[in-house]
């Protein structure tokens, strides 16, 4: 046995003396022709850029990121892009493919994945040919997509197929781990955001907002499962699983013939004709627990009522009832402030138990370090009348002036936040009838840098607000 062990850690520590890092675009002008370079075991670095590839990761067990794994630096992931929408076949363009076997040890990671349309994809259990995984394309393996903003994708095209979907993601017959990424504005058919076919996954602190185009299949805009592969359970775990949008069927997570474990998500906000947030089809069954579900959901811990939301990236506000509200054993606490190990660590809020949703859980981490996803589009449109006008002066020292206009009297909330979402001031929490305001707020006590601010009208209790927000800069001397 111990010979066993030495034999191991020699040849865990010459694969890693033999690594590699290849650096793109410095030694490799495009990030495919870095892969075809790579060995198993090498790192693929690429420099912020927007690359206009669609790239097959060939069974390369390798790793693939931006600079954002030097430092955890968010605003990598927004400037490294890989770009699909220029391939050079119209059937095989998901940004990114894996299906030649890759395994955990293959990693994608710090990227905005974009304008892909889709791979023509052979089903692998003899349903058909599909155009699928807009943005990304799993088949028969098990690869490690964390730290990502896949957006923009689509799989919509049913020229020559039997159906599209898969906007942002399509999984099939592996196990992959979906890990802290922002899926959003991606369309298909069915599986707008995800597609899971006959495959088991974890899927934890994602958040998977605004896919849309679901008319096909029960739609499933959010998540559309079919079906199980054997031995290989599917987790999805600690998500925020909101504002998507179908015709039919569900717009939040489909089962359909399937077996889903849901533990500590939000499902909330997802709109299809019968507002269904959780739908089973065709034998498709889930557990459900400690998930905060709009409408209800039958399961231990499970809630329904609104999430309350302190940004545009979904953060929860102070005094949500997602906070601590996720499952009490250990193993899904929250991770511990240093500077108060009995606090949770932002974007966690409250104590160490689970908080429900994307922030919460061990692997709870910031998504985004700036508005990502624009309050305004949190209900896809703000009505005639409501408007937030851009401060003045700006940059501002020490004060600067906020008008906005109110359509109808109701509840107004006007909020300062800082540039990674945590909240600094609240300059209005009021009824307020119809009508033009103006208020001074005094950034005296803050430190120099650009600050949101961010208007919502409505009942603070229910979705359906107005919201809308702005940029300014504090400059002081």
């Amino acid at each position: 046995m111990k010979n066993t062990i030495l034999l191991i850690i020699l040849i865990l520590l010459a694969l890693s003396a033999n690594a590699t890092i290849r650096n793109v675009p410095v030694t490799y002008t495009t990030i495919q022709s870095a892969i075809n370079a790579s060995v198993n075991g090498d790192t693929v670095l690429v420099e912020p850029g927007t690359y206009f590839e669609n790239i097959n990761f060939r069974g390369k067990k390798i790793v693939i990121t931006s600079k954002f794994y030097q430092s955890d630096n968010l605003s990598y992931i927004q400037s490294t892009v890989i770009n699909g929408s220029m391939p050079a076949s119209p059937d095989s363009a998901s940004c990114v493919r894996f299906h030649t076997g890759e395994d955990s040890t293959t990693v994608l990671q710090g990227f905005t994945i974009t304008g892909g349309t889709g791979t023509k994809w052979t089903d692998e259990h003899a349903a058909g040919i599909y155009r699928e995984g807009g943005g990304i394309l799993i088949a028969l393996c098990s690869p490690i997509i964390k730290n990502n903003i896949i957006k923009n994708n689509e799989a919509i095209n049913t020229s020559g197929v039997n159906g599209a979907g898969g906007g942002g993601l399509r999984i099939g017959d592996g196990n992959p781990k979906i890990l802290n990424n922002i899926i959003m504005y991606n369309k298909g058919l069915y599986g707008a955001g995800i597609v899971l076919n006959f495959t088991g996954v974890t899927i934890k602190n994602n958040l998977i907002c605004y896919n849309s185009q679901g008319s096909t299949y029960q739609a499933g805009a959010g998540i559309w499962a079919n079906s199980t592969l054997s031995g290989k359970p599917r987790t999805i775990e600690n998500n925020t699983i909101i504002h998507n949008v179908s015709t039919l069927g569900t717009a939040g997570v489909l089962s359909y013939s399937s077996n889903l474990i849901l533990r500590n998500n939000i499902i909330w906000g997802n709109t299809s004709p019968g507002g269904t947030q959780v739908l089973l089809y065709s034998g498709g069954t889930v557990t459900a627990t400690y998930c905060d579900v709009q409408g209800g959901y039958t399961g231990t811990g499970n809630i329904d009522i609104y999430p309350q939301f302190a940004d545009t990236n979904f953060i929860l506000a102070n005094g949500s009832p997602c906070i601590d509200a996720g499952d009490s054993s250990s193993v899904y606490n929250d991770p511990a402030d240093t500077a108060n190990p009995s606090n949770a660590k932002f974007p966690s809020k409250g104590g160490l138990r689970n908080d429900i949703g994307a922030y919460g859980g061990i692997g709870s981490f910031l998504l985004a370090g700036t508005s990502v996803i624009g309050v305004k589009n949190i209900n896809s449109n703000t009505p005639d009348g409501y408007k937030l006008f851009q401060n003045y002066p700006n940059p501002f020292n020490p004060s600067t002036n906020i008008k906005y206009q109110i359509a109808n009297s109701g509840f107004v909330l006007l909020k300062i936040y800082d540039i990674l979402g945590k909240e600094v001031a609240t300059l209005v929490y009021e009824k307020q009838s119809t009508g033009d305001y103006e208020i001074t707020f005094d950034g005296s006590g803050l430190a120099s840098g650009i600050y949101f601010y961010k208007l919502v009208t409505g009942n603070p209790d229910k979705s359906g607000q107005v919201f809308t927000d702005k940029k300014m800069m504090v400059l002081l001397k």
